[in-house]
């Protein structure tokens, strides 16, 4: 039986790609972007893709949309952008928010878009793939697709904030999320560790 765990590359250099959906939560996209930007390891490739309505909901909660400058942005429908294929380098894929509506065509193979595809070859090349899922409560059905999703290889993490930490203000209440998507990814962050561990 073939293995759903998600495939250990050892790319150099790491291409990552940031999906942003038009969920609620579009500052743990903007900080994780930030964030990858700060980070940006030698040669590191950055992509990211926004939904339909992913930059009206960005506009209403933060503002005007401003993207760091070691990102290269492709269109929601853009399949020649290379992580539509099976055939690049791209090692992960980080939808942020990730909405209900993104999930279900995740959890179900529905590649009508480029976010969509772009998480459909993450599962199917066994590359690590991470849903920022952005809702409360869950259904049935909702909780359905996490699991599928999950089954398949791919990471589901709740944005759900620590606040063991102390966060300050809002953006660090929210970076709790971020550096634990940084984690996931297998990108060091600065954060808190409970107990120094």
């Amino acid at each position: 039986m073939e293995s759903s765990e998600p495939m250990a590359l050892s790319l150099n250099p790491r291409r990552i790609v940031v999906a942003v959906t038009g969920a609620s939560g579009a500052l743990y996209a903007r900080l994780l972007m930030q964030a990858l930007h700060g980070w940006a390891a030698p040669e590191a490739e950055l992509s990211v893709v926004f939904s339909k309505n992913a930059r009206m909901v960005w506009q209403h909660e933060l503002g005007e949309v401003r993207l760091p400058e070691s990102f290269r942005e492709y269109a929601p429908n853009d399949f020649t952008a290379p992580f539509a294929s099976g055939s690049s380098l791209t090692d992960t894929m980080i939808v942020c928010p990730c909405s209900m509506g993104t999930l279900g065509r995740i959890a179900h193979g529905i590649s009508d878009g480029l976010i969509t595809r772009g998480a459909d070859v993450m599962l199917k090349e066994r590359r690590r793939l991470i849903l920022v899922v952005r809702e409360m409560p869950y259904s049935l059905i909702h909780l359905r697709n996490m699991c599928a999703v999950t089954e398949a290889g791919g990471l589901v993490c709740a944005a759900s904030p620590a606040f063991y930490p102390g966060p300050g203000s809002v953006d660090e209440l929210a970076l709790t999320v971020v550096h634990r998507v940084l984690g996931l990814a297998g990108i060091p962050a600065d954060a808190y560790r409970w107990a120094g561990g």
